[in-house]
């Protein structure tokens, strides 16, 4: 997909890629590094210089990321002595190689742009800043002993390093969040950078799926470069997925999409990309000006104020910002009147003429949603009861509860506590019967126990609180009794200081409860027997090739540790493709022996606070704007195409707690219909700016609506709704107002069924007036075919 990402990236505006180099996928072992396949860094630096756009390197090594600890690999933290990300030499060490590894790689394929290479910027560290009181003095002497250490690698090209107020020069400080207009860096020597600016926000399982506004972000990047910014990056500007078991967190979702403005899928997320699409090229209209001056800020009334960028060339630009949350405004500027709505940024070209206001929208609006291949279906079930409890030759004993990381060194999720004890009947916790109840105490992040070989309850943590605690009832019997718990992690912990050391597994207690909670027998001290991993891990079913694998009966659902197995042919067409894990509980997913993530459609996200019509104005936050409450935080799960063969594809489930593989079903993503609402107060489309003679831009025509179908191959077929006037609702929902032009819908229909994309002007002049004196809409919602 990297190539197309790519190119939508720069038709969207962009000139840089950032990405992190993930430490943990390029050396899983020490000294054994891997950079093939999606893990080809040289592959993606090259890809996009040949697109004609730069690369800011954020090698880290740290990088946060809501990735596995935080990308650092597991094997650090067994290197004795070893403390991570500070002053401590055996960790220096390791990541000094690391990064000499990542900067000669770049400098022997002549990738730096002091080799005439795409590579402007790399970042040493990641927001080391917002944790570093954590470590004390050393963490001073540790960011010192990393900018020299990076420097000293003479790549040619500036280093920086995000939310580190004290970076040494020549490191730049730069800025990361929702807002960076009011940042300023350490030194003035130094620009004025945001290394991320935060599109939306990252979905964790049994939350709901946060979103942000695009006139809220515009409005956010258009302060930046009003207030003196010099380069700001969208963090994130493609999500994209958390296949494997690279998501951390830990319970963050498989879906790493961000509301970002292209989706998960690889879609244009309208307006979001379009609009941002538009402030970029508003913003380059300016540039002539804003590189050879700094600005001149004045104040045109409260929460109002203009910045002018004016160059000895006679170039001249202008901003218009009205940062209040409720009032519109009009202001006077250079003799000429301006509206500006709340929370919002004109930005003046020529000091004259408005190219682009940020809370108003000219670009296409496009509702996307998963359509059901109900052709496709699973076929030749086969499936493999996992083993409850110890079934490798690989177990061991310790007369103690054991922490689970630490044991199981992240080479799988599950990690086996059992234990058998032996009850007489006369067990104080017991009193006369054979019913107590198992309480078990866990530091995260799940937990499934058994009895008897038998399923007795679960219990999870949240992103908020890993921490499980559970409660059981439970049925001994006299005489020897089994006690099996399979606790499992859900990405480890990612960022915090110190986050490398907190635990996960059951560290206890875990006890035998009499029924009033009384009479506890404590377990936590016996002889317990551990296996690192499930039986099917280590015979590899995940390939879909093994002996162990049997269809003799029925197929078993709702049954908890079941592997399951099935073909299938794949899709036809090429839109993108999603698994809905409908009916299924928790567990893991492999196609073709690659791994699609974790799945988990049972964990249902609270309710209240929830909404699909978020109040852009004022600032936002990650809770601010909620969709999805009440209902599975993912049930959609991506399947990238490439994986696919046209026939005889595998899929390979883990199903924890039990689940119905029969109701598994796939879906492709497509766009339902295509949206366009745009007043008569909107400024012309930035688009439609050309420069005079003298350099200057020249505002043409006026308010105009364009609609563009998203695929090549496509025309509108069909006008689902038009109306100028002042019409109600949004993309998918609109509804005719008390004014309403009569012939809009046949006026739209002409102008635009049967070709691909269309303009009209959003006029009197164009649809008549159907209400003399009152600012009008034209709202369409088109069909492409």
């Amino acid at each position: 997909m990297w190539s197309d990402l790519i190119q939508k990236s720069k038709d969207g505006g962009l000139d840089v890629i950032e990405t992190y180099v993930f430490w943990d996928l390029h050396e899983p072992s020490r000294n054994q590094y891997d950079f093939g396949g999606r893990k080809d860094l040289v592959k993606f630096v090259k890809l996009v210089g040949e697109a004609g756009l730069y690369v800011h390197l954020r090698i880290g090594p740290y990088v946060c990321a809501e990735w596995n600890y935080g990308g650092f690999p597991l094997w650090l933290h067994f290197i004795p002595g070893i403390e991570l990300r500070t002053d401590n030499q055996q960790f220096k060490s390791e990541m000094q190689r690391f990064v000499t590894k990542i900067v000669d790689m770049m400098k022997q394929e002549k990738l730096y742009a002091s080799q005439g290479g795409p590579v402007i910027l790399s970042q040493i560290e990641n927001e080391y800043g917002n944790v570093a009181s954590s470590y004390g003095p050393r963490a001073k002497s540790y960011i010192k002993w990393a900018a020299d250490m990076a420097t000293s690698l003479d790549t040619g090209v500036p280093w920086v390093m995000c939310q580190q107020a004290d970076a040494p020069d020549p490191i730049i400080n730069t800025c990361n969040g929702f807002y960076c207009d009011n940042f300023s860096p350490n030194s003035p020597k130094k620009p004025k950078m945001w290394t991320e600016n935060w599109s939306g926000w990252f979905l964790a399982f049994g939350g709901p799926v946060p979103y942000r506004p695009v006139e809220d972000l515009a409005f956010a990047v258009a302060r930046f470069f009003q207030r003196g910014g010099t380069f700001q990056n969208y963090y994130m500007y493609h999500g994209g997925t958390n296949f494997g078991r690279s998501t951390g967190g830990p319970f963050i979702s498989t879906s790493y999409d961000y509301d970002a403005p292209l989706d998960e899928y690889g879609l244009l997320r309208q307006p979001k990309y379009g609009h941002l699409k538009d402030l970029h090229k508003a913003i380059k209209l300016c540039e002539e000006a804003m590189v050879a001056t700094d600005p001149t800020t004045t104040s045109l009334g409260s929460n109002l104020e203009a910045t002018v960028y004016k160059a000895g060339s006679g170039s001249c630009s202008a901003f218009l910002a009205n940062f209040g949350t409720q009032s519109d405004a009009t202001v006077s500027f250079n003799g000429n009147s301006y509206h500006l709505p709340a929370w919002s940024v004109s930005v003046l070209p020529d000091c004259k003429n408005v190219a682009l206001n940020t809370a108003k929208i000219n670009s296409v609006e496009t509702i996307t949603r998963f359509v059901s291949q109900s052709r496709v279906s699973l076929s030749d079930w086969s499936w493999f009861r996992e083993p409850v409890g110890i079934s490798s030759n690989n177990a061991f004993s310790v007369s103690r509860l054991l922490e689970q990381i630490n044991t199981t060194a992240d080479k799988s999720d599950y990690l086996w506590y059992s234990l058998s004890i032996d009850i007489e009947g006369d067990e104080p916790f017991l009193q006369g019967g054979s019913r107590a109840t198992l309480h078990v105490q866990s530091l995260g992040h799940a937990l499934h126990a058994f009895i008897n070989g038998n399923f007795t309850g679960s219990g999870k943590g949240s992103s908020s609180s890993a921490k499980v605690g559970i409660d059981v009832p439970v049925n001994l019997v006299h005489g020897r009794n089994k006690i099996d718990l399979l606790s499992l992690t859900v990405g480890l912990q990612n960022y915090g200081g110190h986050y490398d050391v907190r635990g996960a597994g059951v560290t206890g207690p875990v006890q035998f409860k009499g029924p009033d909670g009384s009479s506890a027998t404590d377990l936590s001290s016996h002889q317990w027997t551990y296996q690192v991993g499930l039986k099917g891990e280590e015979f590899g079913l995940y390939n879909g090739v093994s002996e162990l694998w049997t269809s003799e009966s029925s197929l078993p659902t709702n049954q908890p540790l079941t592997w399951y197995k099935a073909n299938f042919d794949a899709p036809d067409g090429d839109s993108p493709l999603a698994i809905d894990f409908t009916g299924m509980g928790k567990g893991e997913a492999w196609v073709n022996g690659k791994s699609i993530g974790r799945y988990w459609p049972t964990y249902i996200s609270s309710d209240g606070a929830c909404t699909d019509s978020c109040n852009y104005k004022g600032p936002y936050h990650e809770k601010k704007c909620l969709r999805n409450c009440g209902k599975p935080s993912q049930t959609f799960y991506h399947l990238p195409r490439s994986w696919l063969k046209p026939s005889g594809n595998v899929l390979v489930l883990l199903e924890e707690v039990g689940g119905d593989p029969s109701q598994i079903s796939f879906a492709t993503r497509e766009i339902a219909s295509v949206c366009s609402r745009v007043s008569e107060s909107h400024p012309s489309p930035v688009d439609l700016w050309t420069t005079g003679n003298e350099g200057a831009p020249r505002k043409q025509s006026g308010p105009t609506m364009s609609l563009e179908c998203p695929l090549p191959n496509q025309s509108i077929s069909s006008i689902k709704f038009a109306s100028f006037g002042t019409p109600h609702g949004s993309c998918g929902s609109y509804s005719h107002g008390q004014c309403s032009s009569s012939n809009a819908l046949s006026i739209v229909q002409k102008a635009c069924i049967g070709s691909r994309n269309c303009s009209l002007g959003v006029s009197i002049d164009t649809f008549g007036d159907p209400c003399v004196g009152v600012t009008k809409n034209l709202a369409i919602e088109a069909v492409c075919t």
